[in-house]
């Protein structure tokens, strides 16, 4: 919202840099593949390609006539595809940023939109509840996809590229099959609008961002809910897993930027990046246990079980460990915030002291003749 961008290194103690050169809020950024360059789009219309050094240098051009809500770079880096309030959705070459096409069929703001791993398709997310599959090279809308109560916040595909997941401000997430236009899944597990998803680079995870303020991660395998993870005060806006899946970063509405550690199990993952496997069919996945998520504090990641595991007969849980369970995740919610409420009156209270010892010096250096 400041309107800066700001890139972050992962090694200890190493420098971040600030990029300024917007005049709005930036509301999306996307590393090119080789990750030489870096796109962002913001509130002020435009579009600009940085190149990620000290220098911090771009080229900027006018991409739409309203805000730029989305930008994302095609797999071969050739071409970047851009999203904008003025209901369009535009293909340029990253070379010298030359205008390609245009895809003009959605009636309210397009939210998001993104390439397909294969660069052939892509998928936009509109406002006017729709979420449209695109073919490149004829520039037609394949399919709308219209099962979504409100607007659609945010789109994604999997890896596999089979089959794509869409999160909506009817609090639900849904998965459907790109080739068939069926839905696979369908989650009903936050309490408010969810922000953004995404899928591990194995395809047997998503992870969710939701202004219920937690992210939930999910086991597309089994179309369950794995974690709750509560971190951030207030919305969660933004959620993405690193390249190799080991880390996710997740952005809130707290300022805060977080960086957690996957754990998941890393040789089962070794065995299933080489093919990603699109997700089980479930016609329906709510509240599948949703009141057994775990809380995770800031900072504690947690281990997640072998998906190769041996399948388990499914658990009933008892009402009354349940009912226990939900009191609990609310206690340390409750601590949660408090711990929170707690830091900035410490914070407040030693500007305070630092204020009057300033005073107190400024009196001394006056009295002293």
């Amino acid at each position: 919202m400041d309107s800066c961008l700001m890139v972050w290194h992962m090694k200890p103690q190493s420098r971040a840099y600030r990029f300024t050169g917007h005049k709005d809020a930036v509301t999306c950024v996307n590393f090119s593949p080789s990750g030489h360059l870096l796109a962002s789009g913001s509130r002020d219309k435009t579009v600009r390609i940085w190149v990620p050094n000290v220098k911090g240098e771009s080229t900027v051009f006018r991409a739409h006539t309203a805000t730029v809500r989305s930008v994302h770079f095609c797999s071969d880096g050739q071409s970047f595809v851009t999203a904008s309030d003025d209901k369009t959705v535009k293909v340029w070459a990253t070379h010298r940023q030359k205008f390609l096409f245009s895809l003009s069929q959605h009636i309210n703001w397009v939210r998001c939109a993104k390439f397909s791993p294969d660069g052939r398709l892509i998928v936009s997310a509109s406002d006017d509840k729709t979420v449209k599959l695109w073919d490149k090279s004829s520039r037609e809308c394949v399919h709308s996809y219209c099962e979504h109560g409100g607007f659609v916040t945010y789109v994604d595909f999997h890896p596999s590229g089979t089959c794509i997941a869409a999160a909506g401000m009817d609090n639900t997430v849904k998965v459907w099959d790109v080739r068939t236009h069926r839905l696979l899944q369908h989650y009903q597990l936050h309490s408010a609008a969810v922000n953004g998803l995404s899928f591990h680079p194995s395809g047997n995870y998503l992870i969710t961002a939701s202004s219920d303020s937690t992210l939930k991660i999910l086991d597309l395998m089994e179309g369950r809910l794995l974690y709750t993870l509560h971190g951030h005060q207030g919305p969660a806006t933004t959620v993405a897993f690193s390249r190799t899946g080991e880390y996710f970063a997740s952005g809130g509405s707290d300022e805060q930027v977080m960086v957690w550690k996957s754990n998941f199990d890393i040789v089962d993952h070794g065995e299933v990046t080489k093919v990603p496997r699109p997700p089980a069919t479930l016609a329906s996945s709510m509240g599948n246990l949703p009141e057994v998520d775990f809380p995770v504090l800031p900072g504690r990641g947690r281990s997640v079980e072998s998906v190769q595991s041996q399948p388990q007969e499914p658990v009933s849980v008892p009402q009354t460990l349940t009912s226990t369970l939900e009191h609990i995740v609310g206690q340390l919610d409750v601590l949660t915030q408090t711990v929170s409420i707690l830091e900035q009156r410490l914070t407040l209270t030693e500007d305070k002291l630092k204020q009057c010892l300033e005073n107190q010096q400024l009196i001394m250096q006056r009295a002293t003749p």
